[in-house]
């Protein structure tokens, strides 16, 4: 099993790593990938991959962060290739719910991560939110490009979710899919192919059921696993399976 989304950089993850790893490979997680998402972030995340074998990482500017972390394609390059386990670009993307930065600035940003990863030939993490339109406008400036790309944490539209798969796109459930209120979503991840799905955590944030409202961590994957194999008709070591081998076929470069 691989959390393919996790800020471990984040508290009260970071200074209880050794406890929180240890949860995790108990319960079967063989891999973590820890997201990057401004600047601050990367340091504690390269002491973490170095430090830990388990532990695997990004980086790149969250959009929320893009006006005051601003970043070209060449440093997110110079930066990727002078680690080895540094294997994603991201997160990325548009997020129009809060506006944290300027429209303006997170396009910029955006475009900036993609010719990143189509220079490095690895896979995009994209945040999108309340910006289906203006995310799927800005990947048809790329339709020549082979890029890979990643849908963390997948609240889009049935509609978005079409347009994405026609782009080879992946897409990862979090904890939100065992909420109460996610039937649509969990429709939607019925629909989808299990051959484009990963999970993830999203950890220290939206723990699933029967964990909502405390702080996350990688070990509670196992009941957005289970939610999921549920949801898609199949036992859940074939859904650890999958999801284990679409991680590795994604990020296998």
């Amino acid at each position: 099993m691989i959390d393919s989304h996790c800020h471990l950089d984040h508290e009260p993850l970071f200074n209880n790593i050794d406890d929180v790893l240890k949860r995790s490979k108990d319960v079967g997680i063989k891999k973590l990938l820890t997201i990057c998402t401004t600047f601050e972030s990367f340091i504690k995340i390269k002491q973490l991959v170095e430090k830990y074998q388990i532990i695997y990482g990004t980086y790149g500017i969250h959009p929320h962060e893009a006006k005051n972390n601003k970043t070209t394609a060449k440093s997110i390059v110079n930066e990727i290739n002078s680690n080895k386990k540094i294997i994603g670009v991201g997160e990325t993307g548009l997020d129009f719910y809060y506006n944290h930065s300027d429209k303006s600035d997170q396009i910029l940003s955006f475009e900036e991560h993609i010719n990143a990863s189509i220079d490095l030939n690895i896979p995009l993490i994209i945040h999108s939110r309340n910006a289906e339109k203006e995310t799927l406008e800005i990947f048809k400036k790329y339709k020549n490009h082979d890029l890979k790309i990643l849908m963390h944490c997948f609240t889009g539209s049935n509609e978005f979710a079409k347009k994405l798969l026609s782009l080879n796109a992946y897409f990862s459930a979090s904890g939100i899919i065992t909420f109460k209120n996610s039937v649509d979503l969990q429709d939607t991840f019925k629909f989808l192919p299990i051959e484009n799905l990963l999970i993830e955590t999203d950890s220290p944030f939206l723990a699933p059921v029967p964990n909502r409202g405390r702080k996350n961590e990688p070990s509670f994957i196992k009941f957005t696993a289970e939610k999921l194999a549920k949801i898609k008709d199949i036992s859940n070591q074939e859904l650890i399976d999958k999801t284990t081998q679409n991680f590795n076929k994604l990020f296998s470069n």
